[in-house]
């Protein structure tokens, strides 16, 4: 028989410092370049970092010399407004109707009025205290007016524009103002 070759033993502390030890260092040379490169942040303040450069770039932030916490609090932006002003109109309606007879004729007329101003307060309080007053007005212009003189919507406009000047001459005298700026009739009934 012939000899045997003598079996060769298998070296496993060879094959683990050749095979594993470069696996060993890559993972280690990984490990501390990641350890050495990798941002300290997290990725909310990294992204809040990156605004609050954007906005200093934009002049929208102030600068760091000036930080307190006067500062910290958002700027108010003052824009242009149009220069438009709104008022708001106020109404007054007579408590009762006004009834007179027409001129040169026996058909009488039948209305409600209302005032209307764009002013303070002042002018519907004035109209209010007044009342009786502006009431002796209106009928006396009512009844200037003849049936023919109020017949249609440019008849109606016309008593009321004469109206509203009585009523304005009649609070200029007692109040040294008018201010009413429209009559309104909420009925008108002819008899």
């Amino acid at each position: 028989m012939a000899e045997e070759a003598p079996k060769r033993k298998i070296n496993f502390t060879k094959i683990a410092m050749f095979g594993l030890g470069p696996v060993l260092l890559l993972g280690l040379g990984v490990g501390a370049g990641a350890f050495l490169f990798m941002p300290t942040q997290t990725p909310v303040e990294q992204v809040e970092e990156l605004i609050e450069k954007k906005l200093k770039q934009a002049g929208q932030l102030p600068s760091a010399d000036g930080l307190d916490e006067e500062n910290l609090e958002p700027q108010k932006v003052s824009k242009e407004t149009p220069v438009n002003e709104t008022f708001v109109t106020s109404y007054y309606t007579f408590a009762d109707n006004f009834t007179t007879n027409l001129n040169k004729s026996k058909q009488f007329l039948q209305v409600s009025v209302g005032v209307s101003t764009q002013y303070d307060e002042t002018v519907i309080e004035n109209v209010e205290k007044h009342q009786m007053a502006l009431r002796s007005e209106v009928l006396g212009v009512i009844g200037t007016y003849s049936v023919d003189d109020i017949d249609g919507k440019i008849g109606r406009d016309n008593l009321a524009n004469s109206i509203k000047d009585a009523i304005n001459v009649k609070l200029l005298d007692l109040e040294g103002f008018g201010g009413v700026e429209g009559v309104h009739f909420t009925s008108f009934v002819l008899q």
